[in-house]
Formats: structure tokens, sequence, C-alpha cells
């Protein structure tokens, strides 16, 4: 027990621990509940279940009635995950010894958007709505398309983990240059 509280409590993990350890995630949510981890289906499931009753008594805009009706019953498992996740991380860093309140103050980002918080937090909020566009559109996030459906040996994981790479390196060029 002290030799894996040691192990949590390192600033990094090795590449190679950590990626036994979410290959290890995915099997055993496929053994375990009969489903692949993902989590861009979550925020379509809590626009669904917010949005039906905005729009359940107009019949011009039946989008969440019509286009969702399964996600639109509840919150889904992929809901309790992402806060699995959260909690999860949370224990992380507490057992770490690592947690601390933070405004996104990382000094990259000062140097390339100031240093108002407030326009640090808008380029953040804004680039995770473009991300969750996406995934919408890519059929899938990350964990749900790239991990997930690269073990299932998917083709179209394998279009989209070269199209993350080149898009991330596209965008860290335009936003960072030389900089970093």
């Amino acid at each position: 027990m002290n030799w894996i509280m040691k192990q949590l409590r390192k600033d990094l993990w090795s590449p190679e621990v950590a990626g036994i350890g979410l290959g290890l995630v995915y099997i055993f949510a496929l053994w375990f509940s009969h489903r692949m981890p993902g989590t861009s289906g979550t925020f379509f499931n809590i626009a669904a279940v917010v949005g039906k009753p905005l729009t359940a008594n107009d019949p011009i805009n039946q989008f969440f009635s019509v286009s969702y009706p399964p996600i639109t019953q509840g919150l889904n498992w992929q809901f309790y995950m992402v806060v699995g996740i959260f909690l999860g991380a949370l224990a992380s860093v507490l057992i770490a010894g690592k947690f601390k309140w933070t405004l996104i103050p990382i000094e990259q980002w000062k140097d390339v958007f100031g240093g108002a918080v407030w326009k640090r937090w808008l380029v953040a909020f804004v680039g995770g709505i473009i991300i969750e566009i996406g995934a919408g559109i890519a059929g899938g996030c990350t964990s749900g398309l790239a991990l997930a459906g690269g073990i299932q040996l998917s083709p179209a994981a394998f279009l989209f983990i070269p199209g993350i790479f080149l898009t991330g390196a596209i965008t860290q060029w335009l936003i960072y240059r030389n900089r970093y």
C-alpha cells in the first residue's frame, strides 16, 4: 500500500504507466459495463434534458423531441462518468498534495492572451465550445472516438487521430508562434 501511495503522490507519471492505466480503464469499462468511455455525448445529453422542456409546447421547434428522444429521458451513464472523472481528478490532486485554486495564471497564457483573467477564461470557454462542435461533427471526442474507436479498430478513429495532431500543431503555431 505504501508503494501505491508513493506512486500516486508523484508529480508526473511516466507516459508508459499512464498509458497502461488508461488502457486498463477501457478494458474494464468494456468488460463490466459493455460500454466504452466517452465524454462529448454528456454535453448533448445535458442540452437535450434542458432544451426539451423549453421547446415542448412549440410545434415548430421539435428538435429535442424528434432528434434526441432517447437522451431527453434523463441524464445517462456518461453524465455520471464525467462527474466521476471530476471527483477522481480531485481525489488525485488531494492525495498528491498538489491541490490549489488558480485562474489560468500560467505564464504562457499571460504572454499570449494578456493579464486579464476574464479574457483567458473567455478564450478557454470559446475553445471548449469549438471542441464540442468538432466532436459533434466528428462523431466523438478524443476519448470516445480516438481511444475507444481505436481499440475497436474503427476506420473513423484512424482518420480522427491524425486530424487531432494536425489541427493541434496548426493551432499551436497560430497562437504561440515561436514563443514556446
